[in-house]
């Protein structure tokens, strides 16, 4: 949806809010539009293709701003830094090609449901309504509103009755037709591009034009062999970046395509069940599921009936997923606001797979469709592969600056160009052009990208998959990591179960599991049996394994049996297996399920005995959550006590609680979980050990090793998450924990946060702001967001666990800020997250670091060496052509595809060191280090080139015109003919000035790519580099072979070439990337880290009351300040 906002070119302009861009209104111009023309033809199509990269200049020069009801014509702009435009057309949708009924509706409404939107945009009597298609959702114009709105999606203002009344009984065959023509086919349709449209887009790129007209001025000056030689290589590099193209377009169309023809059976008013293809289906229609192994071609809510789903495609993980219909709740409140954080719950996804169906005691199955096509969960995973957004990272924003700053330098050599002109009354204008292109190599966008492509190899290779791989890149700067959940670091569940049972309301003693012994019948044993979500598929159970571990526990059988229940939603049987203990039951039968969930932390099942009209509800999840939903007198009063004996030690604790249920089985689908939820019995605790996995703690010790931060966000219970996070050592054993526990107000007490030291440390914690770490669990998170939140970042710089989090806790802590984030998954994508990883543990995690550390420095070493490699160029040019000489045709040709490109090609082959470093390499360009790095090489390039050009005229041997005795030289006759008198290639080129030059410029530029291609810490060293260095070693040698000077001289070369990288390695190794020495200068001249982490730390350091410790604070007068109550003490030190 969108919103108003007042912001716009000129007075009286409409701009609206679109969710991430920005939109105007314009309006075409035919005056406008017959200059542009003429600008066109006056121009030979520059002014066009300016027009064509730069579409806002489009619209500001053909159109005038209107408000958006007159528009004909919108752009649309980004509202993150990056500002980018994107013009769109205003068009029509013709709604009188239907048969439409419009007298017979009393309120001339063409839609039922009187909220929807396309009752508000259809324009009457004409039948039409205005639209725009944005990144492949349409929008369309509500005209009471003058607004656009998103169209596809039913309103997310319908509450569960308005969804069952409006849209339960489907929809008439007239409003299926409008809404299909309004919201356009229910399919994710990607068009497989023709080969011209890529070859065309591909070579309209802004770096292919520039190469153009870099090629031309070559060839009009004679190197005609040099120009054929880069036209032969750019065909290729098109070539291949096309055929990707086609390749991905292709794939991405076969990959969604089998979905967009799926038959489905809806239901309709006028028509009742029928079959259908998928894309006929519109938001509201009613689906019909029945059978197994459906594939959901749209986003629906549950309305009857249940299902379990697998939502690998979504989340990562390919475990069954219970779906319950959505409640008859008859309050007014929208749907997802009366399902709270769980609305998910109710909800089948595009994209996923219904493993199986349960049918209601009113039929089959049923969902309401909620969303089509790009608007479903799958929709949008497509989306953002067709449009990534752009990435915020400085090497990128640097790049650009740095290429605007040799652009500067080309206009420095064009003014030189033009004193050349005066001072030798030469006609220069082509070579001034030609001066200007030298500085800025026009492959450095495509350089930068070469390390990206090796690293997503390297890490697919290790079975990590990415979809957006300018990413890698950036974990190269990761300092921190949020593990989700604990089992990322420890088996949830191993063999040793124990249950804590109770006997007059005091904790019996613990049964082990592992005894042998089998649980004996009772309440206890019949929560663990029934309590689950578990489903049998292909003759075997499966589910989350925490309910599998719980259920093989008790020895007992799952089965799929009708004829055992006539339950209105299941007809799950449970009974007793052979070595189960003796119970006087048949079975089970789980009636009514309300499925786990991580904002309520609980679950619950209705069921009944076997031949018994006897009822029972059966709850579990996390015990303070199940506890309050029991009768006081049945907690234990050592419950706390005995919940913390446990949680100390790391255990997973699950309490279950029972209550005989009076309802008939005729009314279990009405059920509401707030009204069967109350007045249970506290059973026990069902206590299962997280053992760590084998490849956490290296992991983790490495991690902190390399100065990463390891930070935990889970759902698990506080006191078990923080043992887990000091057994995997992620909360050193020499630190203290500071639980941190803020309230809500409380009537006239305002919000308060208690900080106190966890039970164990017997020693306040050191002043050091590393000594100390905080968790808290979610409530608190919530308050201190809420009411302190002056405190949250001070909490945040040593936050380190954060438990019973919610999913909307989770990603305003961490998810919405990450950077990047991993999926462990068999699959190759996920929506989840950019990374994707088969690798069951979290062994990716340093791996994923370790190539994009190894990335970032190798894209830094291709930048570097470009430009120098320009820059070496620059100058050579520049002193041949004060005698008006420039290189030769096949010194250029040599220079630039036998070693510029091979080392641009190889310099990223080199892998990733094995051991993470303590610090992070450098994350921008523009830095004191690498501007040294250039400036400096450049200085030693210019004293050897100058020092080559004035020594060279002093060899008694030396002549205008080179001598044929002197190695690889033309004969006389060919030399008297390149004397050199103009600028041309085939007259000016042999000379000895070029002939010393060429030699020392090319095995410079050997030379920086040798230095600049740095092994450790970040890379293994640059001899395990088996492509690269003969490339670097063998070249020089060649080369000599190829100078029209006396032997001694090219001894010379070499000797002041070997003095150069000694001189260049040093300066580079020894002093440029010397860490030590930096630390010290910084040191000595005050340097402090701007980053908002760092300042914090600094300015904690320095507060003698931070941490607080043993005492409550207390907000003031809801201004997210605090008080300290100066009265409250802990009764004793812990």
């Amino acid at each position: 949806m969108v919103s108003k906002g007042q912001r716009g070119r000129s007075p009286g302009l409409q701009c609206l809010l679109f969710d991430p861009q920005e939109i105007f209104g314009y309006k075409t111009q035919c005056s406008r539009k017959a200059l542009c023309i003429v600008g066109y033809i006056l121009s030979c199509g520059v002014l066009l293709l300016l027009f064509y990269w730069k579409p806002a200049w489009d619209v500001w020069a053909n159109c005038a701003p209107c408000s958006l009801q007159e528009a004909d014509l919108v752009l649309l702009r980004t509202t993150d830094e990056f500002q980018r435009y994107t013009r769109k057309k205003v068009t029509w949708i013709d709604l009188s090609t239907l048969t439409l009924s419009v007298s017979d509706k009393p309120d001339g409404l063409l839609i039922a449901d009187k909220d929807s939107s396309i009752n508000r945009a259809i324009m009457k009597p004409e039948l039409k309504v205005r639209c725009i298609q944005v990144q492949k959702i349409r929008y369309i114009w509500d005209i009471s509103a003058k607004q656009f709105h998103k169209v596809g999606s039913l309103e997310d203002s319908n509450s569960c009755y308005d969804v069952h009344q409006k849209f339960g009984a489907g929809l008439t065959r007239e409003e299926q037709n409008i809404r299909r023509l309004v919201c356009g086919p229910n399919a994710i349709e990607i068009e497989i591009r023709p080969i011209w449209k890529l070859l065309f887009k591909e070579i309209l790129n802004p770096f292919y034009v520039f190469q153009a007209f870099t090629l031309t001025l070559w060839i009009t000056q004679g190197y005609v062999e040099y120009s054929v030689a880069i036209i032969i290589l750019s065909i290729i590099s098109i070539s291949l970046t096309v055929f990707d193209l086609r390749q991905q377009s292709v794939k991405l169309h076969n990959l969604v395509e089998e979905h967009n023809r799926v038959q489905v059976k809806a239901f309709t008013k006028d028509e009742g069940c029928k079959t259908l293809e998928s894309h006929f289906l519109v938001p509201g229609d009613v689906l019909v599921l029945e059978g197994k192994k459906l594939s959901l071609p749209c986003d629906a809510v549950l309305i009857d009936g249940g299902c379990i789903v697998n939502e690998g495609m979504l989340t990562g993980e390919s475990i069954p997923v219970t779906k319950t219909a959505l409640p008859h709740a008859e309050n007014t409140m929208p749907w997802k606001t009366h399902s709270v954080e769980d609305y998910r719950r109710h909800v089948l996804f595009c994209g996923t797979e219904i493993i199986q169906t349960k049918p209601s005691g009113r039929g089959p199955a049923r969902a309401v469709v909620l969303q089509t096509g790009f608007n479903t969960a799958k929709g949008d995973l497509v989306r953002s592969i067709l449009y990534p957004k752009p990435m915020n990272f400085k090497l990128y924003r640097d790049a650009f600056k740095f290429i605007v700053g040799l652009a500067v330098i080309g206009v420095l050599g064009l003014i030189y160009t033009a004193c050349v002109y005066a001072y030798r009354k030469v006609n220069t204008i082509t070579m001034a052009l030609l001066l200007l292109t030298v500085p800025v190599p026009p492959a450095i966008p495509a350089a930068l990208t070469t390390a990206i492509v090796y690293a997503q190899r390297r890490l697919k290779h290790k079975k990590i998959f990415c979809i957006s791989p300018q990413r890698i890149n950036i974990c190269g700067q990761i300092n921190l990591v949020c593990f989700d959940k604990v089992r990322n670091v420890a088996r949830r569940i191993t063999s040793d179960l124990h249950t804590d049972p109770l006997a007059l309301l005091s904790f019996q003693n613990v049964h082990s599991f592992t005894s042998g012994a089998p649980l004996p019948w009772g309440p206890v044993c019949a929560a663990m049996a029934s309590c689950h979500s578990l489903v049998l598929l292909d003759g075997k159970i499966q589910g989350d394994p925490l309910d599998l571990k719980m259920f093989e526990g008790t020895n007992w059988v799952r089965l799929e049996d009708p004829s055992e229940t006539e339950g209105p939603d299941s007809c799950i049987v449970i009974k007793p297996g052979p070595n189960a203990s003796n119970a006087p039951v048949e079975g089970i039968v789980i009636l009514h399920q309300f499925p786990f969930s991580s904002a309520l932390q609980r679950m619950s099942v209705v069921t009944q005995e076997v031949g018994k009209n006897q009822y029972d509800l059966y709850m579990k999840g996390a015990p303070e959550m199940v506890a309050s939903f029991c009768r006081p007198e049945t907690v234990p009063a050592d419950f706390v006590k005995e919940l913390k004996v446990y949680t100390m030690q790391g255990f997973r604790v699950i309490a279950l609680a029972h209550k005989p249920c009076l309802q008939s089985p005729c009314g279990l689908f009405f059920l509401l979980r707030e009204d069967v939820e109350s007045g249970l019995a506290f059973l026990g605790l069902l206590i299962m050990e997280n053992r760590l996995k084998r490849e956490t703690k290296p992991v983790l010790e490495e991690l902190n090793a390399a100065r990463i931060r390891s930070v935990m966000v889970t759902g698990d219970n506080l006191q078990t998450a923080v043992t887990v996070a000091k057994n995997s050592e992620m909360i050193p054993e020499s630190s203290q924990v500071i639980l941190i526990d803020a309230k809500e107000p409380d009537g006239s007490t305002p919000a308060s946060i208690t900080w106190q030291l966890m039970e164990g440390s017997k020693t306040p914690p050191d002043r050091d702001v590393h000594s100390h770490h905080f968790a808290m669990n979610g409530k608190s998170y919530q308050v201190i967001v809420k009411h302190f939140s002056s405190l949250l970042p001070k909490i945040l710089v040593n936050g380190t666990v954060f438990a019973r989090m919610s999913p909307s806790q989770k990603s305003s802590l961490a998810l919405k800020a990450a950077h990047a984030g991993i999926s462990l998954s068999e699959q190759e994508a996920s929506v989840a997250s950019p990374f994707t990883s088969q690798i069951p543990n979290i062994e990716c995690v340093p791996e994923l670091i370790r190539e994009g550390r190894a990335a970032l420095v190798a894209s830094f070493a291709v930048f570097k060496y470009l430009t120098l490699y320009g820059l070496i160029q620059f100058i050579g040019t520049l002193l041949l052509f004060w005698q008006l000489q420039i290189f030769g045709n096949y010194q250029y040709l040599i220079e630039d595809v036998v070693i510029t490109l091979l080392v641009c090609l190889t310099m990223s082959l080199t892998h990733a060191y094995p051991k993470l470093a303590p610090y992070r390499p450098p994350g921008q360009l523009i830095s004191p280090t690498l501007l040294l790095s250039v400036v400096l090489n450049v200085c030693f390039t210019t004293t050897i080139l100058f020092g080559g050009f004035f020594l060279v005229k002093q060899q008694p041997w030396y002549s205008e015109t080179p001598d044929p005795r002197h190695g690889a030289c033309c004969s006389s006759r060919e030399g008297e003919r390149r004397r050199p008198r103009l600028l041309h290639a085939t007259e000016s080129v042999l000379s000895y000035e070029g002939t010393t030059m060429w030699p020392l410029a090319t095995i410079n530029c050997i030379i920086i790519a040798f230095v600049f291609s740095k092994g450790k810490p970040f890379r293994k060293p640059i001899y395990t580099n088996y492509i690269c260095n003969p490339v670097t070693c063998v070249l020089p040698f060649l080369f000599q072979q190829l100078l029209c000077t006396p032997t001694m001289w090219r001894v010379y070369i070499l000797i002041t070439a070997l003095v150069t990288f000694c001189v260049s390695f040093v300066v580079e190794d020894l002093i440029l990337q010397n860490r030590l020495l930096w630390l010290l200068i910084k040191k000595c001249f005050g340097f402090r880290s701007k980053s908002q982490y760092r300042k914090w730390q600094r300015k904690l350091a320095m507060d003698p009351t931070w941490p607080p410790l043993q005492r409550t604070d207390f907000a003031e007068n809801g201004k997210n300040e605090i008080y300290t109550n100066p009265a409250y003490e802990h009764g004793e030190e812990k």
